[in-house]
């Protein structure tokens, strides 16, 4: 057995185990594993394993590897801060989008979505800790933008993204996540009817499911420790 096999069993184990202790059921929670950085032969073995879905952050680098791997019924989500001269490229070849943020992005990747493939699955990246040196949409101004996004012709809004500040606190975990549940329970009852709360990471993805993560997104405790991006000018 390889170690990104084990490793894969290891964590869907851990997502298991938090969503029975939650009283929840395990299958409502999918694992998206976050390959950025790493080579297509990682992702070609993690598929060989049953993984089907990939999260990617640099979109130059994403490119090459969905075209490397096309001969494989992958499911690919862009999850990284994403520059609107890259929009286009995106919306070719994503199935999903978890970091919008903004009224400019969203009506780029609308126009952008080719018309021949589905509506491209969004979900708005919330600030939730409020630190500036993190994407997201404060969450005062994000009723606002989900209404926009929702009425975008190519587009199809299922939820809210967040990365809370890191932390071993247990408690604080589970704090920060359950301010974003809140958030989409907000939404929902305007009648948003969001079904997706894309939370949780390798070191915090039981505080997550904890708190209603429908999609946990884990790149180490699959992969192993992040390679170093190549600075290509290209994101």
């Amino acid at each position: 057995m390889t170690t990104i096999i084990s490793a894969l069993q290891a964590v869907k184990q851990r997502i298991a185990s938090a969503a029975l202790q939650a009283e929840r059921v395990p299958r409502d929670i999918h694992l998206l594993a976050v390959s950025k950085t790493f080579p297509a032969e990682a992702v070609r073995e993690a598929f060989q394993a049953g993984q089907t879905a990939f999260g990617e952050s640099y979109v130059q680098e994403a490119v090459d590897k969905i075209s490397s791997l096309s001969d494989l019924p992958l499911e690919w989500h862009f999850i990284g801060p994403l520059q609107s001269n890259k929009t286009r490229l995106v919306a070719e070849h994503f199935s999903w989008v978890h970091s919008v943020d903004r009224v400019k992005i969203a009506d780029r990747l609308s126009a952008a979505r080719p018309s021949e493939l589905p509506p491209l699955q969004i979900c708005l990246e919330i600030n939730i800790s409020g630190e500036a040196s993190k994407s997201g949409v404060a969450p005062h101004e994000l009723e606002a933008l989900a209404t926009h996004v929702n009425a975008l012709p190519r587009l199809k809004l299922r939820g809210l993204m967040a990365i809370p500040v890191a932390t071993d606190d247990t408690a604080l975990q589970k704090q920060q996540f359950r301010r974003v549940r809140e958030l989409l329970d907000n939404l929902n009852r305007k009648n948003f009817q969001l079904d997706t709360l894309s939370i949780g990471m390798s070191n915090d993805l039981e505080s997550a499911v904890a708190e209603g993560a429908t999609i946990v997104r884990v790149g180490s405790a699959i992969f192993g420790v992040r390679q170093a991006h190549k600075n290509t000018g290209l994101r």
